[in-house]
């Protein structure tokens, strides 16, 4: 470069006191970055003054393009070492930019200087022009390894050679670019990443190629302060890795009030997004470590579950995060523990437990007031009216958002039915393919049942309620790997309303029911039957939901004397059972017929047991009732008290009966009469293979005989 494209390199002209100086950059908020760029400025006059003083034709206008035998001479007769002196160490003013990021990434004063000198054509473009010359290539218009070193005054030095090596801070954290690595290495090329030049200059926004893995991450507004100076303590100490392991708690939320409570916000990486671009981890990961070192943040990784699942692909995947971000403040959180495998270092493991009723109720009330909620003083009942679901912090946050704007389209308030009906709408549909949903219809109101049975089913709907406060934080089943599930067992016979109470009790709680089907579990192939299980109790116990298992002495049955294989492999099946209800951390309801086919092991296990005797007298009257309904036109010859009185039915059949009359009545056109509904029972008794004797039909015999 030189009088052939009209620039002259000279001094610079005095800065205009209103405009500043020109040509370069105005100051603006970074004064001290422009003030060390005049001083990269001084050192390429002074170099290109040099570069002048041997230069025989300066405005050859093919300069930079050939060699001519003179200037081959004279670069084989130029003598070797530094051209210019060695700069004085400049140092940054306390709390500027550069001292923080040199604090923040271990930055030497040459490794600031060598920085300056790369970022230079980035900052004012009169530097791409000067950098073509002093390299001699109109082309290359950044510094090149060699001319950085030059500038700062390092030519001959090894020991600074070393400073832009792949594993010296510049390169490593990187700041740092070196680029071309085909040609040798003085002649390779120096560039600043964009997101550093952004950094310097003021930006705060991430580096792009973050946005499809990066959230946000949401302090728990009821965090225990005991457990957040805890997880402070251990973010602060050695590796700074910790791992958050959630019994029923907010793991996301404390870890995110931690780093919130010691730096700027976190960086949130979603563990799903980074299991979509898994190829991507390496890049990824040195961006992540690049951008919480500028930024001085810490990092939040989770769910661990949702990271790829074969297990040699998340060790992989771990180990590369880790690596990248060691030193960083780094919390993992999961519903499981670290396997050594992750990483190098093992981090401190933290176990973050089901939030006490008080601090559930400020989590649904800060919840509820972000999306907008007006709720008054309700924040109390609408809290326990979901007391018995456990929730993620996203999950809470989704479901208040959607109670709220439903409640709004509704012109209403937010009732808690509303808020049941968002929460239910959080479950995940892993469940629904292994397992029959239903959506409760039905109420307390519609059960006749026997006092004792009713008890028993309250009893269970008030454990399944407080089970986190009662099994959690009062500890009341410790040890033996015992998870915090509540089983019931609902025994009697068909039709006396087992899988009816089942569903009552999930509407109480403001839960789905969902029913396994017992043909999608039982496989005549050994070890398949346990590992349906194991998918069903799993997904049982991510999802707010009550587990019926119907019929369930058909996989609960009692274990036997070893004949055979199929014996073996029968008891297996029970033996594997018996683990892991002993570890579900779900509400499950198993029916039986007979109860005295359970094995007796199974019985332990239970937390309520609830027999289902036939009805009597009164309460089939009362059935007979309930399954006609108000809405069904009756005759004034219907005795539904000859009926409860002289049939020994079960409340299904009763209904059976019904709906059979029900339709005859339709048929007819006309109000339902006693003559249709003792045909309708007529039908249900031959169907149960019972005879229709003249003690029980009485005076309406003749009416069914033929039937």
């Amino acid at each position: 470069m030189g009088a052939a494209d009209g620039f002259v390199p000279g001094p610079a002209p005095d800065p205009d006191p209103d405009t500043g100086p020109a040509p370069g950059p105005a100051p603006g908020p970074l004064p001290y970055l422009w003030a060390r760029l005049r001083l990269v400025e001084e050192r390429v006059r002074q170099a290109v003054a040099l570069r002048r003083a041997v230069d025989p034709d300066p405005h050859d206008p093919y300069r930079g393009q050939y060699l001519t035998p003179e200037a081959v001479a004279r670069i084989l007769d130029a003598p070797h070492g530094p051209g210019l002196p060695a700069l004085a160490p400049a140092e940054a003013p306390p709390g500027s930019p550069l001292d923080v990021l040199s604090a923040r990434f271990a930055l030497d004063p040459l490794d600031v200087d060598l920085l300056l000198v790369a970022i230079a054509p980035d900052l004012d473009a009169r530097f791409e022009r000067l950098y073509g010359y002093l390299n001699d290539d109109l082309t290359r218009r950044r510094p090149t390894v060699g001319l950085a070193l030059e500038l700062c005054g390092r030519t001959g030095s090894a020991a600074s050679r070393l400073r832009l090596s792949p594993t010296a801070p510049l390169v490593a954290g990187g700041l740092l670019e070196v680029t071309e690595p085909e040609r040798p290495p003085l002649s390779r090329v120096l560039t600043v990443p964009d997101r550093v030049t952004a950094h310097l200059l003021g930006d705060a926004s991430p580096d792009p190629r973050l946005a499809v893995v990066l959230g946000r991450a949401h302090a728990d507004p009821a965090v225990d302060p005991a457990e957040l100076r805890r997880a402070r303590a251990a973010a602060g100490s050695g590796s700074r890795h910790v791992h958050l392991r959630s019994r029923g708690g907010d793991p996301e939320g404390l870890a995110a009030a931690a780093l919130y409570a010691s730096g700027p916000d976190p960086l949130a990486l979603d563990a799903a997004a980074l299991a979509q671009h898994a190829r991507a981890v390496p890049e990824l990961a040195r961006a992540t470590a690049r951008e919480a070192r500028l930024t001085g943040a810490g990092v939040l990784l989770g769910p661990l579950e949702e990271l790829p699942g074969a297990p040699d692909e998340r060790a992989r995947v771990l180990r590369t995060l880790c690596t990248a971000l060691r030193g960083i403040p780094l919390f993992t959180y999961g519903t499981s523990g670290w396997e050594p495998s992750w990483a190098a270092d093992t981090p401190v493991t933290l176990t973050v437990e089901a939030p006490t009723p008080d601090r559930n109720v400020t989590r649904w009330r800060h919840a509820l007031e972000g999306a907008g909620g007006e709720h008054g003083g309700g924040a109390d009942a609408l809290a326990r009216s979901v007391s018995a679901h456990r929730l993620d912090a996203g999950q809470l946050r989704r479901a208040a958002d959607s109670a709220v704007r439903t409640a709004a389209l509704g012109g209403g308030p937010l009732s808690p039915e509303g808020l049941r009906a968002a929460v239910r709408a959080q479950n995940g549909a892993g469940l629904a393919r292994l397992a029959r949903r239903v959506e409760p219809a039905v109420g307390w109101d519609d059960l006749v049942l026997p006092a004792p049975t009713l008890r028993r089913l309250r009893e269970l709907a008030v454990r399944a309620r407080h089970r986190d406060q009662v099994l959690g934080q009062w500890g009341m089943r410790p040890g033996g790997g015992r998870g915090r599930g509540v089983i019931a067992l609902f025994a009697g016979s068909s039709g006396t309303g087992k899988t009816m109470s089942a569903e009552v009790v999930a509407a109480d709680l403001g839960m789905d029911l969902y029913v396994v089907d017992l043909s999608t579990v039982v496989d005549k192939y050994v070890g398949e039957t346990e590992k349906n299980l194991e998918r069903i109790f799993t997904e049982a116990s991510a999802v707010n939901a009550v587990l019926l298992f119907d019929e369930a002495d058909a996989i609960f049955g009692k274990r036997s004397e070893v004949k055979d294989a199929h014996d073996k492999h029968a008891n297996m099946e029970s033996a594997y059972l018996l683990q892991r209800m002993e570890s579900f951390d779900g509400i499950a309801v198993l029916t039986t017929n007979l109860r005295a086919n359970l094995d007796e092991a199974f019985t332990r296990r239970l937390d309520v047991v609830a027999d289902f005797p036939v009805p009597d007298a009164a309460q089939r009257l009362a059935l007979w009732e309930r399954c006609l309904g108000d809405p069904l036109p009756r005759a004034g010859d219907l005795d539904l008290g000859f009926c409860a009185d002289r049939f020994e039915l079960a409340g299904g059949s009763i209904r059976s009966c019904a709906v059979t009359a029900a339709y005859l009545a339709a048929a007819s056109g006309a109000p339902l009469t006693m003559s249709q509904v003792v045909t309708a029972v007529a039908q249900e008794y031959r169907k149960l293979g019972r005879l229709v004797l003249e003690g029980e039909f009485g005076p309406y015999l003749s009416q069914v005989t033929g039937v």
